[in-house]
């Protein structure tokens, strides 16, 4: 049952997308491990992490900039939502291009994407999740999140659909054509509701009075420090599948799937606050704590049943990704607990628009992440991308707790 308090109403909404997502996901991944072999899954993988990245990169980070400022927008969010919108397509668009020119430098393992079919499904995936995500932030924004539960759900079903097809008609880009065609249906029904229903009923609700938010520099800034925890999101996989190779990309991967689901807990909840917090600032002390001691006792409880259940979680891909993948998986749901108080002090500092701090941390983490992961991926094995996250969340949080005066605000103050 679902609190009534829309802190933890709306954080719990998009914690059960998340986890709908994930289990979803897994289930795909499940059947791609059934219909294709290890090599082409790892490829496959790792063209939708390099798109996800391109994607993140195309979109400048305009999602969270759409929960930090919809809820105050008032007449102006329509406005607000198409200008995203039509910025990240056309970014995302040229950046996917300029990687399909380059991937015989970058990543030479992913030369069967320069085919003109598969070329066009990568660009259209890239353009694609990049609206996918804003309108993640949009629903979010307007307080819609059982739309977002929704449109996951969409997303999830049909990608597993046209992958049956594609496995079917033996495609060898299958596992990355069922992505693109899935995100077609999900972005068509979720914007239906969201620019002809939430959007109107928002700007009826908010005030008249608002005036158009002054986004440049903060768009700036917190585009350049998503840019650096996506990096160390995404990269992470390339360089395991240049270190260790395909299959080993593979068990990282889907091992990553099953890990990450902690993780965005602790986004979600972030997620939920900033939401709150843009519609009543002097309430942010109160959310920022409420959202730590409620998301602490709930990240402990799915780390624990992850590292316990870590081998069987993993068997559903196959024998091999349980030998391999388990310690890998143990590590990533371990490092999920000091996340939750790095990831709720990047949240923090958005809504205070203390934005060297926001690209500080995130930077702080991609550098500690992917530069011990090539350290420790040839000495460790797979285990070794574990290794890299769980110090890197670590330290951060260790810094951050001795900092705490100095990032956790005080009662009444307004960040606006």
């Amino acid at each position: 049952m679902l609190p009534h308090e829309p802190l933890l109403r709306n954080g719990h909404l998009l914690a059960t997308s998340s986890l709908v997502n994930a289990v979803l996901g897994a289930v795909f991944w499940v059947l791609a491990t059934r219909w294709y072999d290890d090599r082409t899954v790892g490829l496959n993988y790792a063209a939708v992490s390099a798109a996800t990245l391109l994607s993140t990169i195309g979109q400048l980070n305009l999602s969270d900039l759409l929960v930090r400022f919809v809820p105050a927008a008032g007449r102006h969010t329509r406005r607000l939502v198409v200008v995203c919108y039509l910025a990240g397509i056309v970014c995302s668009v040229l950046i996917a291009g300029g990687f399909l020119l380059l991937v015989p430098i970058l990543s030479p393992g992913l030369d069967f994407l320069l085919t003109p079919v598969t070329g066009l499904f990568f660009v259209a995936y890239t353009a694609g999740y990049t609206i996918f995500a804003l309108q993640d932030g949009a629903l979010t924004g307007v307080r819609r999140p059982g739309w977002v539960v929704t449109e996951n759900v969409i997303f999830a079903v049909v990608k597993i659909l046209l992958l049956a097809l594609a496995a079917a008609l033996t495609l060898f880009t299958g596992i990355l054509i069922s992505w693109a065609g899935a995100l077609v249906v999900a972005l068509l029904v979720a914007n239906f509701f969201l620019l002809r229903r939430a959007v109107p009923q928002h700007e009826r609700e908010a005030s008249q009075t608002a005036r158009p938010p002054r986004l440049m520099g903060y768009a700036t800034a917190d585009y350049a420090g998503s840019l650096f925890r996506m990096a160390s999101y995404s990269l992470v996989p390339l360089v395991v599948l240049n270190t260790l190779g395909p299959a080993y990309s593979a068990y990282y991967s889907l091992a990553w799937i099953v890990g990450y689901v902690p993780y965005l807990l602790a986004t979600n909840m972030g997620s939920s606050m900033i939401v709150e917090a843009a519609r009543a600032p002097g309430q942010l002390a109160r959310h920022a704590r409420r959202v730590l001691r409620h998301s602490a006792l709930l990240m402990a409880a799915g780390a624990a049943a992850i590292f316990v259940a870590a081998p069987q979680f993993l068997a559903f891909f196959g024998p091999e990704y349980a030998e391999h993948g388990t310690p890998l998986l143990r590590l990533l749901a371990l490092s999920a607990l000091p996340n939750l108080l790095v990831s709720l002090a990047v949240d923090v500092a958005r809504m205070r628009r203390q934005m060297r701090r926001v690209v500080g941390l995130q930077l702080a983490l991609c550098v500690l992440v992917l530069g011990l992961a090539q350290v420790l991926l040839p000495v460790l094995g797979l285990a070794g991308g574990g290794v890299a996250w769980l110090v890197a969340q670590s330290l951060l949080a260790l810094y951050l707790l001795a900092q705490r005066s100095r990032w956790l605000p005080r009662d009444k103050e307004d960040p606006s």
